[in-house]
């Protein structure tokens, strides 16, 4: 279960552009729940996500995961227990890197061990099997660079590596 309890973020505090874009906010989402959020430009969507991604602490409120507070982990913390598509296919995988790679590092987020663990047949299974399921013969690809991708395909790398 995510919490959300009473987030404010404001921005630019104490200057002339001064804008509070989350006014305690409250949210829960459980566990296969599926949720949208709504609303026009400016509306706070996005700080909301990048209030729970840790991209920046709020200025008051908490935020919980399965009970446990992680308001004041940091980016990179909340990043091994929290997945992220961004809604730009360019950001959240490595152009220059290839499908496999990319998995491979998402992978070894599960590991408390170095990057550079040595991409196994199993893994590569695994990968395959993840990605045929998407229909786009993208688990024939591996080798193929994400920079070489449409679009589409993209988002569809960026959601097998945050899942």
């Amino acid at each position: 279960m995510l919490k959300v309890e009473n987030i404010v973020k404001t921005f630019a505090k104490g200057t002339p552009n001064e804008h509070l874009a989350l006014n305690h906010l409250n949210l829960e989402v459980a566990d296969g729940d599926f949720v949208t959020v709504l609303g026009s430009n400016g509306a706070g969507k996005s700080t909301l996500f990048n209030a729970i991604c840790g991209t920046f602490l709020p200025d008051q409120g908490k935020i919980t995961l399965d009970n446990e507070n992680i308001t004041f982990y940091s980016e990179h913390k909340r990043a091994k227990i929290i997945g992220r598509v961004f809604q730009d296919p360019m950001k959240g995988t490595a152009p220059n890197m290839t499908i496999e790679e990319n998995l491979a590092l998402a992978y070894s987020r599960k590991y408390k061990g170095p990057l550079s663990r040595a991409i196994k047949a199993k893994d590569r299974e695994f990968f395959q099997s993840i990605l045929s399921e998407f229909g786009m013969g993208l688990e024939d690809r591996l080798k193929t660079k994400v920079g070489l991708l449409s679009g589409g395909q993209r988002q569809v790398v960026t959601l097998t590596m945050c899942t």
